[in-house]
């Protein structure tokens, strides 16, 4: 025992010295800083510059007319109602079943045959992020040789999701440069040139940046290539009743494929149409051949988020269904949520108005086409950078003004600002 508590003792001896040999600087010496995220990026310069014309129109969250962040009245209440009357004792692994149940209903319709056969796998998700994330996960799990298509342009953050799941990404044509609008040809071409059986990511409605979605014909057209080309499509649905203020009509891309018969995931997110930036809440739901299926789905879902977050906060997630539970507190969120997409619709309006008073010789008819919080205005990232440093106004360099910015009191000097660096062009 003596000789063996003197062989642990030197080795302890060993390791503390080779320890207190490496200096602490030297672990992370080969890391370098990240690179800035072009989003909150934005905002970082906006916040830094002291100039009182400055104009964010980068930011991705709601603000009213006064540019002000905005807090529904609906989720007031249902912070009143919920106060005090909850424990803070862990959800399940997959989250609010009250939650999860109404973010269905919301997604596949309150009568779906779906949810009665309960052949949808669901689980609380940290916002249309995590929901991805986890889907993500899943795909490479299950489907380890597959790829995952995703259009060009997208959110941003969709590469860094799955490239990080390390899902190998292809790309298939989106938005035409020149009219501004779908480049629904060449989205056919892709997809019916893609390998039998792939994964695409789509969005549900309010294409994040371009704002352009496809009609409802064409969603048919892409529903039936689908079934031809036995492809999976998983909807990101991060504005369901904030684009057009109507949450069926945001769904319907969702109810052409389930008409169709396709076995879709959806990415849900109560972040921009109930303003819960902040309380990351979210779903994802998988639709499975049956109820047995759907609860193996479940099961491995729940799985991957173990190892992630564990288990899902609990606040947002009563917020929601307090929300959507209640037949009044639903019937006030439909009509804040319709004041919030009314109001963008109307900027839209107003800076295309603008614009054509000051005898711009650019068509602005997009600005109007395009729908939801963003503008994929057609600016170059030069014009954007003249944006910036000669009128304070900021945004993205690929051009997309978040129309949330866009206010009553700043769209003729935002529309002058665009004017006077693109009427050269």
């Amino acid at each position: 025992m003596a000789i063996r508590a003197a062989i642990s003792g030197s080795h302890l001896k060993l390791s503390s010295s080779s320890l207190g040999a490496r200096s602490l600087s030297s672990w992370w010496r080969n890391v370098e800083p990240a690179p800035k995220d072009p989003i909150l990026g934005v905002t970082e310069a906006f916040l830094a510059d002291p100039s009182p014309d400055k104009v964010n129109v980068g930011v991705g969250a709601y603000r009213d007319d006064n540019g002000k962040p905005v807090v529904l009245e609906c989720v007031r209440e249902a912070e009143r109602r919920i106060a005090g009357g909850f424990n803070m004792e862990y959800l399940p692994m997959g989250g609010s079943v009250n939650m999860i149940q109404e973010s269905l209903k919301l997604a596949y319709g309150e009568n779906s045959d779906l949810i009665k056969d309960k052949r949808i796998a669901a689980i609380q998700a940290l916002s249309g992020t995590g929901a991805c994330r986890i889907f993500a996960d899943f795909q490479k799990r299950f489907c380890p040789d597959s790829q995952i298509y995703i259009p060009v342009p997208t959110w941003s953050n969709h590469h860094n999701i799955w490239r990080d799941a390390h899902v190998p990404e292809r790309t298939y044509h989106y938005y035409h440069a020149e009219s501004k609008g779908l480049d629904f040809a060449a989205m056919m071409d892709d997809i019916k040139n893609a390998p039998k059986g792939s994964f695409f990511l789509l969005h549900a409605c309010a294409h994040n940046p371009t704002g352009v979605d496809p009609t409802e014909e064409q969603w048919r057209e892409i529903s039936h290539q689908f079934k031809v080309k036995g492809h999976f499509a998983l909807f990101d649905m991060a504005y369901q009743g904030f684009a057009s203020g109507y949450p069926e009509k945001d769904a319907k891309a969702i109810r052409i494929f389930l008409e169709d018969g396709h076995p879709i995931a959806c990415a849900q997110s109560y972040a921009k149409n109930m303003g819960l930036y902040g309380q990351r809440v979210g779903c994802l739901s998988v639709v499975c051949e049956d109820e047995k299926q759907a609860v193996a789905v479940k099961s491995q879902l729940q799985q991957l988020a173990r190892p992630m977050y564990s288990n899902p906060p609990v606040h947002g997630a009563l917020v929601v269904s307090t929300i959507l539970g209640d037949p009044n507190l639903k019937s006030q969120w439909l009509g804040e949520v319709k004041g919030m997409a009314d109001r963008i619709i109307g900027m839209r309006t107003a800076l295309r108005e603008n614009l054509e008073k000051l005898g711009s010789p650019l068509s602005w008819e997009h600005i109007t086409n395009q729908i939801g919080m963003f503008c994929y205005s057609g600016m170059t990232p030069e014009q954007v950078d003249r944006l910036t440093k000669e009128y304070h106004i900021y945004m993205t360099r690929n051009g997309r003004i978040s129309m949330a910015g866009v206010t009553t009191g700043n769209v003729g000097y935002l529309a002058n600002a665009i004017h006077e660096v693109t009427k050269s062009a």
